[in-house]
């Protein structure tokens, strides 16, 4: 059987080195669209509108031409999960087909998510997000370690490193990934920083290109380094005593005549209500 998919370049593994690893239990086929269900291991979330709508209007004129891959389910009798091709099952089910060619295959649930995420990535089709989760999903239900999915995939180590970072930014943030609002490299530069939302608002409305953002962020880290320096030892002292004892970060700003302000930073409305709640019952 000549096999639908041919590897690329730049893949460890390519969907034709995955079939080749699996049974095919059937050559191609007619399978009913009612009797295919999608892939619960898909990584891939958000499918455009304007791609599905070409896609649809190719399939109405000429039909499929690249078969689905699809597996048995395992819960469903007589029903088939897709492996491969999810967006060909759902152009086809726009174009009011009623059959779609499939290749069924025997593939356990780890085969089934290394199907979905090689696919993917070959046709860039996942955002980062995405790409990071199946990444995830490898390594926290199938024990890959970070290593072993870089090899897998075919990227380097760092690449599979800098998306799985990703998934620390706050979900504002990662949302405006997703939307692609700000990109891979805007977000890169944002992991790991307090003020990554409002940064990241700040690119949007500034249009700022990631060398501008890199600058950015520079500049503000080399602020804070010298406000750092420039704060009394005994105003540090006060920050981190009363850091500690409340849970939140502290900020002292004491002017040259003695007065100043007291900044609280909260994460989350509980912290917000347990300091609101003492503030109550003590004054």
């Amino acid at each position: 059987m000549i096999n639908p998919f041919k590897s690329k370049k730049g893949l460890g593994r390519g969907l034709s080195s995955l079939i080749g690893d699996s049974e095919v239990s059937e050559n191609k086929t007619l399978i009913s669209i009612s009797s295919i269900l999608r892939n619960r291991y898909q990584p891939r979330k958000k499918f455009e509108k304007e791609s599905l709508e070409e896609l649809t209007n190719s399939i109405r004129e000429r039909g499929i031409i690249q078969p689905i891959i699809v597996r048995k389910s395992e819960d469903q009798d007589d029903k088939f999960e897709i492996i491969a091709g999810e967006r060909r099952w759902q152009a086809a089910q726009n174009a009011g087909l009623h059959e779609i060619p499939a290749v069924v295959i025997k593939a356990d649930n780890l085969k089934s998510l290394e199907f979905a995420i090689v696919e993917n990535v070959q046709r860039k089709d996942l955002n980062p997000i995405e790409e990071a989760e199946g990444y995830k999903r490898l390594i926290d239900e199938f024990k890959y370690d970070q290593e072993k999915v870089a090899k897998f995939i075919g990227k380097s180590r760092s690449h599979i490193t800098n998306y799985l970072r990703l998934l620390s930014l706050p979900k504002e943030v990662i949302d405006l990934i997703i939307d692609e609002k700000i990109s891979q490299g805007h977000a890169k530069i944002l992991v790991g920083l307090d003020s990554a939302s409002l940064l990241a608002k700040k690119v949007i409305s500034k249009n700022l290109s990631v060398r501008q953002t890199e600058s950015l962020v520079k500049s503000l880290k080399n602020e804070n380094q010298k406000s750092l320096k420039r704060k009394d030892s005994n105003i540090l002292a006060i920050e981190n005593d009363l850091g500690e004892k409340i849970g939140m970060r502290i900020f002292v700003k004491n002017k040259k005549n003695n007065s100043g302000t007291i900044t609280l930073e909260y994460k989350a409305l509980d912290q917000l209500d347990r300091l609101v709640e003492v503030i109550k019952k003590n004054y």
